[in-house]
């Protein structure tokens, strides 16, 4: 038969069913249409260059370039009599350097309070009435009238037992004592003060600019004004307080003083309100 020809020229073996027969003759008969339609490869020759007569320069070679040695740097030699001891802040070695820990405190409660009614004067518009407590006496001022309230501050109770038996051994040995005379002290307490004030009788009224509650003594600078006493805010209830032998004090007032300390109270009440 052809097929078995063609087979034959080409060396190719037939397949053995009559499916893939049919369609490898289909392969062989359509084939040599199929290179017809593609298209062809352009091949790029490249022209041979004619040979010039002019001589081409020939590019400089640059010089090889140096190979730079890095000198290894010295160290300096330790020290042989100061042997290096680092330290090892593990669990049990080293103690731990110290650290600000400020943050994680935990502050007591009046800490606290001072802290957040600072911060609320700070942020907050403050009434007039308070913001007066803020006018204190300056510090060469405070000194020089802490210093003038010491010279009358109330005898202790060591002082007035001395007293007294004075007064008992004078009487024993016929002496005669002047009864009836009150001594010239600064006077203290808040309710002794007020009366003083109503009075008329004190002279100059000092107060505490950090009482607290604020409300005890908020009132009094407007009763010192409507009744023409001359007061001074200064700064420390604590040392108010030292003057009269306490921990801390509201105010004081002073009622008479010696006639030679009459001009240093004259310059007080001029700074005074």
């Amino acid at each position: 038969s052809p097929s078995r020809v063609i087979f034959q020229q080409k060396k190719i073996k037939a397949p053995r069913n009559h499916l893939g027969l049919v369609v490898f003759v289909s392969t062989l008969v359509l084939k040599p249409f199929a290179d017809l339609n593609m298209p062809k490869k352009q091949v790029n020759k490249k022209k041979a260059a004619a040979p010039s007569s002019k001589k081409v320069a020939s590019k400089p070679v640059a010089p090889p370039k140096k190979t730079i040695v890095k000198k290894p740097k010295l160290r300096k030699r330790d020290n042989p009599l100061f042997e290096k001891k680092p330290r090892n802040y593990g669990i049990g070695n080293d103690i731990q350097p110290k650290r600000d820990l400020t943050r994680f405190v935990k502050w007591p409660k009046y800490i606290k309070l001072q802290r957040q009614k600072r911060i609320l004067l700070k942020r907050l518009k403050v009434p007039g009435i308070i913001n007066q407590f803020t006018r204190t006496l300056d510090r060469h001022s405070a000194g020089a009238l802490l210093a003038f309230l010491e010279k009358y501050a109330p005898e202790t109770r060591q002082q007035k037992k001395a007293r007294l038996l004075g007064q008992v051994k004078d009487e024993a040995k016929g002496k005669q004592i002047e009864s009836g005379k009150k001594p010239k002290f600064v006077k203290c307490g808040l309710k002794h003060v007020t009366s003083l004030v109503e009075d008329r009788r004190a002279k100059l009224v000092v107060i505490a600019h950090d009482v607290d509650p604020i409300e005890l003594v908020l009132w009094l600078p407007t009763l010192c004004r409507k009744k023409g006493v001359p007061y001074v805010i200064i700064k420390g209830k604590a040392r108010l307080g030292k003057v009269v032998h306490k921990k801390t004090a509201t105010c004081l007032a002073i009622t008479d003083v010696e006639i030679k300390d009459a001009k240093d109270l004259a310059i007080f009440i001029e700074k005074g309100v």
